[in-house]
């Protein structure tokens, strides 16, 4: 999993609503399942056009913070959390998801009342978001 984007949010919060707010406008709500991210990515800074950023998951970008005791900082526009760190080779930029971002986004299902949501990269660690959708949803396993 990786990207050649620039350093940014996986799922901002402020694109994620307009595409909503469009895909609500043609379908039914009820057909929609909005998807969400376990995971995030890691940018060598100065970010370069073409340059690989690697997949981090959620859970282990808050520990990488942690470790390298860096604050975690949030972008409101976007509703994401991010931090900056000195890697081996240079400054580092890391934006992921944590428990308020996703809670966040969560809301946008009621807000439009959509079927639900489902998830990428299904395998990476991101122990609060369980506990957000046990408090939030009735879980079904399809």
């Amino acid at each position: 999993m990786a990207t050649t984007g620039p350093p940014m949010a996986i799922a901002p919060y402020d694109q994620v609503r307009a595409v909503l707010k469009y895909a609500t406008s043609v379908i039914a709500p009820s057909k929609i399942l909005m998807g969400m991210s376990l995971y995030g990515y890691d940018w060598e800074i100065p970010w370069q056009k073409g340059r690989l950023a690697s997949g981090v998951s959620n859970n282990s970008a808050q520990n990488l913070a942690q470790q390298e005791q860096k604050p975690i900082e949030w972008d409101a526009e976007s509703a994401s959390p991010y931090f900056r760190y000195q890697g081996a080779q240079g400054e580092r930029e890391v934006w992921f998801d944590d428990a308020l971002s996703a809670a966040t986004k969560m809301n946008l299902v009621y807000e439009f009342g959509l079927r639900g949501i489902s998830y990428w990269v299904l395998g990476n660690s991101f122990p609060q978001n369980w506990h957000l959708i046990r408090e939030a949803f009735e879980v079904k396993k399809l």
